[in-house]
């Protein structure tokens, strides 16, 4: 049972991080659009090989801290803050814009699985949100830095992001007509997502 919960929380936490359209996304459904879904499928395997290392490093900064827990406070604040103007941001100040797969370019097209690993390793976010989530976990008593703890968790975060990239390819010309899908509800979701994390860090913060 905790071998399918470890891998599950993993796939559930990721999959949330990639819903939204962004240029991850957006990139494989264009390529799955223009150039095939086999290409498609290439460029998000070189996505998640990038995903897979730094989901690891997040574990590996998340147990640093739960071993200094004088640290710990302070970074819940600070992401408790940085989660609460992400929610301000995402409901008040941003304006909506449709996400299209036509805006979204490739500069190469020699090699997918490259592109895919250097689009990846543009984006960071995925460090400090995955490292925000295992330490949480951990003050849960879900996770406890065990190997093969990581190694589920690490595998259903990459098994995570390549089906919703998987989603995007193969179903992108229905999901792209929903209202959910539209950049307003987007921005609301991930505002009260954002919202949420905010307060449950600042209560778990003056709890503790």
């Amino acid at each position: 049972m905790e071998v399918t919960f470890l891998f599950v929380l993993g796939f559930v936490v990721a999959g949330i991080g990639v819903i939204p359209p962004g240029l991850l996304n957006m990139s494989a459904a264009k390529i799955s659009v223009t150039e095939g879904h086999h290409r498609s499928v290439i460029f998000s395997t070189g996505v998640c090989v990038v995903v897979l290392f730094q989901t690891l490093s997040a574990v590996l900064f998340s147990r640093y801290l739960s071993e200094h827990s004088e640290l710990i406070s302070v970074l819940k604040l600070v992401a408790g803050v940085i989660f609460a103007l992400l929610s301000i941001y995402y409901f008040f100040i941003i304006k909506p814009q449709q996400a299209e797969v036509e805006s979204v370019l490739l500069q190469s097209k020699s090699s997918y699985f490259f592109n895919g690993m250097l689009m990846s390793s543009i984006n960071l976010l995925p460090i400090p949100y995955q490292a925000y989530m295992v330490l949480t976990f951990s003050s849960l008593d879900w996770f406890h830095f065990q190997p093969y703890e990581n190694g589920l968790y690490i595998a259903g975060a990459t098994m995570g992001t390549f089906t919703i990239l998987y989603i995007y390819i193969f179903f992108f010309d229905a999901l792209k007509h929903l209202r959910i899908f539209s950049a307003r509800n987007m921005n609301y979701i991930i505002g009260f997502v954002s919202g949420a994390i905010a307060l449950f860090t600042f209560y778990s913060s003056f709890m503790s």
